[in-house]
């Protein structure tokens, strides 16, 4: 994310200003396109990301999506900086290309709550080109801003100023992107169920649990829970390259319906109920790699059920991890629940635990389910099958 402020021209050279539909030259060079708003409370985060049509209008696959979780186009020519910015380089753009879409999804929120949303596109030395102030918009969750294209031998850059109400998974499947990646695998076959195990509460402290094992989130004398966090972790295994999972949610009612995905096209729900800490891309380091935080006290009633989940969104396998865990934390940031894989699978996604209420408290069940799906979305009816059958 980027929170730029407005800057001017060098050099003796003014930045042209744009309006929505309007368009002007860019020089054939590398180019930074930078989003900028007034932040403050209450104002959602903004993601820039970056599409590469052809002249069909249409990406080539889904490598033509660069974004926060795929920060670098494979030719080089596009990159997701560090700082939210887009960086293009002009000249060494793909012939087949013919547009760099400029988008923008909000992050937990609308683009109606984002005041002084605006484009800056910069020259390698800084200096500003070109700026679009966004004109004000209302319940849209994802926005091309603007767009780079081909005019004869040169480029031109034509602020846009598109907005979509379905969020960044909408925009990108509208230019042709999968979101709903391979087709979900039939659950492999299962060994017979464990016998039941005796019910087990936090009266003892820590606890570690095994798979189809559930926890009572309870305490003798204790008050119940009211916020906790679920941190999940990974390794590459042994010898192996960095791997980027990717940890989400899912919220069900009492009857099996979906409510809502906290993923990284979407990281909160349920006004800022259940928030994701943000997208880990190799798997590196001690600790939790991703986390989710959820305030159970500020859950809508309907929410019955939510399910913890990792998938691999870059089609490695699970193989290919060790040491997948989740772990459970109190407000004060103390372990309360852990779960380890003990297995592992030649798949690309896993249902790692559930978390359910039962009256004015919550369980923890360890689920340890291997299915495949490069996103969340293609979990939601496995995770509904294992909890509601």
């Amino acid at each position: 994310r980027w929170r730029g402020g407005c800057g001017g021209g060098q050099g003796g050279r003014v930045a042209t200003q744009l309006t929505k539909g309007s368009n002007t030259e860019l020089p054939t060079a590398p180019v930074r396109a930078v989003l900028g708003w007034d932040a403050g409370p209450g104002v959602p985060g903004v993601d820039t990301s970056a599409l590469l049509l052809t002249a069909a209008g249409r990406v080539r696959s889904d490598d033509d999506f660069v974004f926060y979780n795929q920060p670098a186009h494979p030719s080089g020519a596009v990159r997701h900086g560090r700082d939210g910015a887009v960086e293009v380089d002009l000249p060494a753009v793909e012939a087949q290309v013919e547009r760099v879409v400029l988008a923008a999804s909000a992050d937990g929120g609308t683009f109606g709550q984002v005041p002084g949303l605006h484009l800056r596109v910069l020259d390698a030395a800084g200096a500003e080109l070109a700026r679009f102030d966004v004109p004000e918009a209302g319940a849209e969750t994802a926005f091309v801003a603007g767009e780079l294209y081909r005019r004869g031998a040169g480029w031109k850059l034509r602020a846009v100023g598109q907005g979509y109400d379905s969020g960044l998974a909408g925009l990108a499947t509208d230019f042709g992107i999968s979101v709903d990646d391979e087709p979900a695998q039939p659950p492999a076959a299962q060994p017979p169920a464990a016998p039941a195990r005796t019910p087990l509460n936090l009266d003892k402290g820590r606890v570690s649990l095994v798979k189809d094992q559930t926890v009572s989130l309870v305490k003798t004398g204790a008050p119940p829970l009211s916020a906790v966090t679920l941190g999940l972790g990974w390794d590459p295994a042994a010898g192996g390259r960095s791997i980027d999972l990717d940890a989400s949610c899912i919220a069900f009612d009492a009857r099996g319906e979906d409510l809502a995905k906290v993923w990284f096209m979407g990281k909160e729900a349920f006004r800022g109920a259940i928030v994701h800490s943000g997208d880990n891309l190799t798997g590196a380091g001690e600790g939790d790699d991703e986390q989710i935080r959820v305030r159970l006290g500020d859950l809508p009633a309907e929410v019955h059920a939510l399910v913890f989940t990792i998938n691999s969104f870059g089609g490695q396998r699970f193989t290919a991890v060790r040491r997948a865990f989740c772990r459970l934390l109190d407000d004060r940031g103390a372990e309360l629940v852990r779960y380890e894989l003990s297995d592992t699978q030649d798949t690309t996604a896993v249902l790692m635990a559930a978390v359910v209420r039962e009256g004015p408290a919550w369980s923890m069940r360890a689920l340890g389910e291997f299915r495949s799906g490069r996103t969340v979305r293609k979990l939601v009816d496995p995770a509904r099958e294992l909890l509601f059958g």
